[in-house]
């Protein structure tokens, strides 16, 4: 199992929806990753704000937030970690991608996702696959799905060391 430093960061990229970004910071904190969020945002993100948004997550949630692309990719570069990106665009289903401990999730913005340049600057891109038609999910159903899929896969969600692999086998207890 991974150490707490190795836990994967959820990131988001310029976030236009103040509803998404508290959704997101409720994710974070129930499954006690980060939360980084790439500003700027499409809206005030000020104390009173954060913790409207938040609701009383607020508090339990990692939040960390970096004033542009170039500062978020020298704290990610920092600690060698990969940023994946999640993109109406890639290949790579995330459901059969290789997650590696501390690896980042970098959702881009609700209206644009990201430019050329940071999608480039990503080692990987995952996709949600979709009905055919369909263009996308909410960034944050697309980020909680893919960060399960990664957590799941290295045994991180809150409990996994308690339980035995038997009592993992079971949805219905």
């Amino acid at each position: 199992m991974a150490t707490p430093q190795r836990r994967p960061w959820l990131a988001l990229f310029e976030p236009d929806i103040p509803g998404n970004f508290g959704a997101a910071l409720r994710l974070a904190a129930c499954l006690d990753v980060e939360l980084h969020v790439v500003e700027p945002c499409g809206f005030p993100l000020d104390d009173r704000r954060l913790k409207r948004a938040g609701l009383d997550y607020a508090a339990a949630a990692g939040l960390v937030r970096h004033a542009d692309f170039a500062a978020f990719r020298t704290a990610a570069g920092r600690e060698v970690r990969r940023l994946v990106l999640l993109s109406t665009k890639a290949s790579t289903p995330y459901h059969r991608f290789a997650y590696r401990p501390g690896d980042v999730l970098l959702a881009g913005r609700e209206s644009a996702g990201v430019p050329d340049a940071v999608a480039a600057s990503c080692g990987a891109a995952v996709r949600i696959p979709l009905k055919s038609g369909l263009r996308s999910l909410n960034v944050v159903v697309a980020a909680g799905m893919a960060l399960g899929q990664c957590m799941a896969s290295q045994g991180l969600f809150p409990g996994d060391a308690e339980r035995g692999d038997e009592e993992g086998d079971h949805l219905d207890e």
